[in-house]
């Protein structure tokens, strides 16, 4: 049991120092020394849990999914779904493994990246706004899976352009204001009341935000 526990113990360093090494170089300019150096392990112990550093990537991308956590429980769907996307940009900002992952997904500079993380988040949101639509919460000929992909995407070019003019600063009201933009054309007028575009106060009660964002 010591030695299983040592091995997970290891194994968490080393994501933990990948994370930071791929966000501050990105793929192409890291170093497996240089990231097991960071762990303070050994080369061997680096090839003991990942055999390349594209698998050591493809372990840090599969952690990208713990942001779904964020997203309190009871909205409604529609909510939910405005609430994930607050959450993803958080984790932006606060999260190096959630940084380092977006990183890499967007580079594509390894071979065959892995966009299994997106379609799973659209998928969720696919599900998530099939079950408002059937609520009354979004127009009955929007078409659930084509608006979750535009969703993704939107939040996609959205962190890239934040992060290339303020260094993600403003990443938070960029994705308000996407909200704010999109939620006319999805929800019947006499609903839209209903929903926060900056996320719903239970959300940032959550994540331990000071004020809630207007929107």
């Amino acid at each position: 049991m010591a030695r299983q526990q040592r091995a997970e113990e290891s194994r968490n360093k080393l994501l933990a120092a990948a994370a930071e090494v791929f966000d501050e170089r990105g793929f192409a300019l890291a170093t497996l020394a240089e990231i097991h150096t960071r762990a303070g392990l050994t080369k061997g112990a680096l090839y003991f849990h990942f055999s390349s550093k594209e698998e050591l990537a493809e372990a840090v991308i599969g952690q990208e999914a713990d942001w779904y956590a964020e997203a309190p429980q009871g909205a409604p769907p529609l909510q939910t779904v405005i609430d994930l996307t607050h959450g993803f940009a958080r984790a932006l900002l606060t999260d190096v493994r959630i940084r380092a992952s977006a990183r890499l997904v967007l580079e594509g500079t390894y071979t065959e990246p892995d966009g299994s993380s997106h379609k799973a988040w659209a998928e969720r949101l696919a599900m998530l706004l099939t079950e408002a639509q059937s609520q009354g919460d979004i127009r009955p000929e929007v078409d659930p899976n084509g608006v979750a992909e535009l969703i993704v995407g939107s939040f996609l070019g959205t962190q890239i352009l934040s992060q290339l003019f303020t260094g993600r600063e403003d990443l938070e009201a960029r994705i308000t204001l996407m909200w704010q933009t999109v939620l006319p054309g999805l929800v019947p007028q006499q609903r839209l009341a209903r929903f926060a575009a900056g996320g719903s106060p239970g959300f940032w009660a959550a994540v331990g935000a000071v004020a809630v964002p207007t929107g």
